[in-house]
C-alpha cells in the first residue's frame, strides 16, 4: 500500500520498518472465522472452476444489514503475502540508532556512550547485510493458482510466501509486473484447486456504492473494512491511473488486497492512501479493476505488458482553443506533433483534434491515453479527427508503446536576428545559424521568441524566451509576414484567438493567443 504524502509511501516494504519486531507475531495472527460450510462451498466452487460470489440477497439490498455473508463467501480467495530480501545495512555500531553527524541527538547519544554514533572509536565499519521481511495482501483469480497483488509489495523480493485463509502457506513465483499501474501477477503450485474471485466492471461502480476491503493491515492478519465509493477516476501520478477513492479503512499491509462490490466481484486493488501520518483517515485509493484486469491478462499471456501506441503528442482542448478552431465542444485531444509512427503513416497531422477512438468519444487526453494503452498492438483501429474542413476518419494500425517511443527536439534560447513585437512577444525569424546554435535541424522554420511582455496574454499562457512558433492558424509560419497574415485571417473570420504551435525543449504544444481588434 502506498501512502501519498505528505503522503508517506504506504509500501509493504515500509511495514518492516514500521512494525519491526511485530512481524513474526503477525504471521501467527488468527485467521477469519470462516464456517466449515463456507469452506466446503469455497472448495467445491474451486473444484468446479467457479468464482466465489456473494449470496443472492446481498445485491438487492440498498444498505446491507451485515457484510458477514459476503466476507464468508469471498474470504477464502484473499491471501496474506510475506516477502523477504537481503538488504545492505548502514555503517555504524551494532544495534545503535543513527543520527546525522553534528545533530543535537548525535552529540547527546555520544556523550552517554550509546553505540552507533559517528566519531566513536571502533565505529564506521560496514555492518553485515541482513534479511528484511515485509507484508502485503493479494487475491486468487484462478483455481490453478494465479494471484494478483501490488508490484510494490513484491518488488526486490527474493522469496515470496503466500498464506491462505486455511493457514496453509505456499511459495510463489513472479509471472510479471507492471510498475506503471503497480500490478503484479504471482503463481503458486497447489495440489488442489484454489478458491478464487473474479473481476467486476469498475466502470459500473457509482459514487455512494457500498464496497468491502479485505487484507492484512499492519501485519495483524485477515481484516475486513467497509465503506463506499467516495469518487471515481482519480489520477495520482501515473500515466494510466484510474483509481476508485473509498473511505473503507485501508492501511499499511492492505496493499494488493481486493476491494469488493456487494456482488462479491473485485472492482479495485487497494494501492494507496492519502494521509499525513501513515494511517487511514478515510481517503484510500484502489486501482480500478478494468485497468488491472487488462494488465493481468497481458502478464498472464506474455509475462509483460503490450500496450497500444498511437505515436502522437497531445494536449487537452481549452475553451479558447476550441473558440479559435471553431469547435462546438471543449472536448477531444489536440495533436501537437506527429513523429514517425502509426499515426503519421495513417495521415494524422499536427493540429488535428482526436474526437473518437475505436468508436467511442474522446473526452480529454487522459481518457485517450488509457484507451490507446488498452487497445491491442498491431491491430487497426478507427480514429476520427476534427479538422478545419470537417471530421476525417483514419485507420491507424497501433504500434507497441514499450518499444516504439521516441525522443524530440531540444531547442534552447539563442540567435541574433532583429526582433519584432507582435502579440506581446518580441519575435525574430529562425535562421539556419540560429537553429545550429540551438541544436535544431538546419531546415527548421519558425519564429523565435526573444522576449515576452510580462503583462501580456502570451506571458499568462506561459510563453517564454527560447520558444519557437512553427505554426499559426494550423499553417506553417516562416516569417513575421506569415504570422501577421494569420492574425488578419483570424480577425476577418470573427474569431478572438489565434492558435499557435509552440516548441520548447523538444515538446510541442498549442496555445491560443487573443488577437484583439484591428
Amino acid at each position: 500500500m502506498k501512502t501519498l504524502s505528505p503522503r508517506h509511501l504506504l509500501t509493504a516494504s515500509a511495514l518492516a520498518v514500521t512494525v519491526g519486531l511485530g512481524l513474526a507475531a503477525a504471521q501467527d495472527a488468527p485467521q477469519p472465522d470462516i464456517s466449515p460450510e463456507a469452506s466446503q462451498q469455497a472448495q467445491e466452487a474451486a473444484n468446479n472452476n467457479e468464482p466465489l460470489s456473494a449470496p443472492a440477497t446481498a445485491s438487492s439490498q440498498v444498505m446491507p444489514d451485515s457484510f458477514a455473508d459476503l466476507v464468508q463467501q469471498v474470504a477464502p480467495a484473499v491471501v496474506n503475502i510475506t516477502t523477504s530480501a537481503v538488504v545492505a545495512q548502514p555503517t555504524g555500531g551494532e544495534g545503535g540508532p543513527m543520527f546525522p553527524e553534528g545533530s543535537p541527538f548525535s552529540d547527546l547519544f555520544r556523550d552517554f556512550g550509546i553505540p552507533g554514533m559517528p566519531g566513536q572509536e571502533g565505529q564506521g565499519s560496514p555492518r553485515m547485510p541482513q534479511r528484511s521481511n515485509a507484508l502485503g495482501s493479494g487475491f486468487v483469480i484462478s483455481a490453478d493458482g494465479f494471484i494478483v497483488t501490488n508490484n510494490h509489495v513484491i518488488e526486490g523480493a527474493d522469496e515470496i510466501e503466500i498464506e491462505f485463509y486455511s493457514g496453509e502457506t505456499l511459495p510463489a513465483k513472479v509471472i510479471g509486473t507492471d510498475p506503471n499501474t503497480d500490478v503484479a501477477l504471482l503463481k503458486v503450485e497447489s495440489p488442489d484447486p484454489l478458491p478464487f474471485v473474479e473481476f467486476g466492471n469498475s466502470d459500473e461502480a457509482r459514487v455512494g456504492d457500498w464496497v468491502l476491503a479485505l487484507g492484512n493491515p499492519l501485519g495483524q492478519g485477515f481484516s475486513a473494512s467497509s465503506g463506499i465509493v467516495s469518487a471515481r477516476n482519480r489520477e495520482l501520478s501515473g500515466t494510466y491511473d484510474d483509481y476508485l477513492q473509498t473511505d473503507a479503512a485501508i492501511n499499511r499491509g492492505n496493499s494488493g488486497g481486493p476491494l469488493f462490490n456487494l456482488q462479491g466481484e473485485v472492482v479495485g486493488v487497494n494501492t494507496a492512501i492519502l494521509s499525513p501520518n501513515g494511517g487511514s483517515i478515510g481517503i484510500g485509493f484502489s486501482m480500478a479493476s478494468n485497468v488491472v484486469s487488462t494488465v493481468v491478462d497481458q502478464l498472464r499471456e506474455f509475462g509483460e505488458t503490450r500496450r497500444g501506441w498511437l505515436g502522437v503528442k497531445i494536449q487537452d482542448v481549452t475553451p479558447d482553443m476550441a473558440e479559435a478552431l471553431g469547435l462546438a465542444a471543449e472536448s477531444g485531444a489536440m495533436v501537437t506533433d506527429v513523429p514517425e509512427g502509426p499515426a503519421k503513416e495513417a495521415g494524422m497531422r499536427a493540429g488535428d483534434v482526436i474526437t473518437s477512438f475505436a468508436g467511442s468519444p474522446v473526452e480529454d487526453t487522459r481518457s485517450l491515453v488509457r484507451r490507446v494503452a488498452e487497445a491491442p498492438a498491431g491491430e487497426p483501429v478507427e480514429v476520427v479527427v476534427q479538422r478545419t474542413d470537417g471530421p476525417v476518419t483514419l485507420s491507424v494500425t497501433l504500434g507497441r508503446r514499450e518499444t516504439a517511443e521516441g525522443a524530440g527536439d531540444t531547442p534552447q534560447a539563442g540567435g541574433n536576428a532583429a526582433p519584432e513585437d507582435i502579440l506581446g512577444m518580441s519575435l525574430s525569424v529562425l535562421t539556419p545559424e540560429m537553429a545550429q546554435e540551438m541544436g535544431l535541424e538546419g531546415d527548421m522554420k519558425g519564429l523565435v521568441v526573444r522576449e515576452v511582455d510580462p503583462a501580456s496574454e502570451a506571458a499568462e499562457k506561459g510563453l517564454a524566451p527560447g520558444d519557437i512558433i512553427t505554426e499559426a492558424g494550423q499553417q506553417p509560419v516562416a516569417s513575421i509576414a506569415d504570422l501577421n497574415a494569420r492574425i488578419d485571417e483570424t480577425r476577418e473570420a470573427g474569431r478572438k484567438s489565434l492558435l499557435v504551435l509552440v516548441r520548447r525543449d523538444g515538446e510541442p504544444r498549442f496555445v491560443a493567443l487573443p488577437v484583439g481588434e484591428r
